[in-house]
């Protein structure tokens, strides 16, 4: 049994497909050091939607570090300390949820005390934003986008230029 303290490795993200799916069906929001994407996960009847060793009822948390971050001894560095920040706030979060954190630049320079406060903020931002949607209205808004037939696009008459576009 893991405690508050030494949480379960089943905390980790790791498929690029729900990546990809926080990304596609979540939600996005911004602070100073870093963006975060949620999605709820949603399990049909019957199938299991976690990897084995995973609960289907646990929360996931995925990191991110692109190039754009440094080299690769910077991006290990910052991989680590929001591993070390998420492993003690982790327990905030609460049900079946995914999120990714997508740190920025400044993350290198930032102190310690600083990324943990913006983890903190953005799970506790999670939740609210969670704990406030109605899961019945979720999925009767999805069906019924779902069920819309896709528009027919403009005619060339009726659309949009751009500047530059004559």
């Amino acid at each position: 049994m893991a405690d508050q303290n030494n949480p379960p490795q089943s905390w980790r993200l790791r498929k690029h497909a729900d990546y990809q799916r926080v990304y596609r069906e979540g939600r996005r929001q911004s602070l100073p050091l870093m963006t975060y994407f949620f999605a709820a996960r949603t399990i049909a009847p019957g199938q299991n939607a976690a990897a084995p060793g995973q609960d289907a009822e646990t929360p996931r948390v995925g990191l991110t570090t692109g190039r754009v971050l440094g080299k690769a001894v910077e991006r290990n560095r910052i991989k680590r300390r929001m591993r070390a920040v998420v492993r003690a706030h982790v327990h905030v979060l609460q049900g079946p949820i995914d999120v990714v954190l997508h740190p920025r630049r400044q993350i290198l320079e930032a102190e310690f005390a600083a990324i943990e406060r913006d983890v903190a903020r953005a799970f506790a931002a999670v939740m609210r934003c969670t704990t406030h949607t109605d899961a019945n209205a979720t999925d009767a808004n999805a069906e019924a986008s779902a069920a819309a037939p896709p528009r027919p696009p403009r005619p060339r008459s009726e659309r949009r230029l751009h500047a530059g576009q004559r």
